[in-house]
């Protein structure tokens, strides 16, 4: 997962700082940066949660870049910062729990839209697609999974990570939905808010292959569930998804925007 130092993401000296950080807990990272709209409002925020596979050695800095781009076009934005493996409280289900705080204290931020969209790459993919199942998820617009880790099962086949999924867990994946672990599944859970993958069919760090069995086993099982689709992006890699230069990054704020108007 680790990216060269000139990966498309990656802060650069041309990234303004956020506008102000927010605590929702005591722990150092338990944080989200907000950057405000540089055009007129379009009255929503997005809420990004970065990737990494979980580990601690990757954090926010490297989605400045993309939650700017998104501030250009006229979304307030709230980075979220969580515990990671590798951190005291970090992996499951403390990551999750972190997640959960943060939405709850972005949406009850007074200087933010209330209206939101949650966007996540990776990792980060994977912890948006779970929220999307949350009873609390009612009133978000949408989630949008960039080249999201949102079947664990499919992903430790694939090689996934290499150790990610089970360091994360702490066990290997389980495959009974019954099973107390299956709900930090998002293929094993049923969505109450609109999911939208995007995956590049170049990814080697995730393969495509994980969303399109995600949405398999959303789309066959029997529980009524929100609307999941995926756009499949030719040519596009991990990275080319968070990268506000590449071509796709003009498709994700189409989708994004879509999600506001749902």
């Amino acid at each position: 997962m680790t990216p060269p130092p000139d990966a498309p993401g990656l802060p650069s000296a041309s990234t303004p700082p956020p506008a102000r950080t927010a605590a929702y807990g005591s722990d150092p990272a338990q944080v989200y940066d907000v950057r405000l709209p540089t055009r007129a409002s379009t009255g929503t925020t997005v809420v990004i949660v970065h990737g990494g596979f979980w580990r601690q050695q990757f954090d926010r800095a490297h989605a400045a870049p993309q939650a700017q781009a998104f501030a250009a076009a006229g979304h307030h934005v709230a980075v979220v910062e969580y515990r990671r493996v590798g951190m005291p409280g970090g992996g499951w289900p403390g990551t999750f729990d972190d997640v959960t705080a943060s939405i709850e204290a972005i949406r009850e931020d007074t200087q933010l839209p209330s209206r939101c969209v949650l966007v996540g790459h990776s990792a980060g993919g994977y912890l948006v697609a779970l929220a999307a199942s949350q009873p609390w998820a009612h009133g978000i617009r949408g989630v949008v999974s960039l080249a999201g880790c949102v079947d664990l099962v499919k992903g430790v086949e694939l090689g996934m990570g290499g150790t990610a999924v089970a360091d994360f867990l702490g066990a290997a994946p389980v495959t009974d939905p019954s099973a107390p672990l299956a709900a930090a599944d998002p293929a094993m859970t049923t969505p109450a808010v609109p999911v939208v993958l995007v995956h590049g069919d170049l990814d080697e760090t995730v393969p495509i292959e994980v969303s399109r069995s995600y949405l398999a086993k959303v789309e066959s099982a029997t529980t009524p569930h929100a609307d999941v689709e995926l756009h499949a992006i030719r040519g596009a890699d991990h990275f080319a998804l968070i990268d506000p230069g590449a071509p796709v990054f003009a498709e994700i704020l189409d989708r994004v925007t879509a999600l506001t108007q749902h």
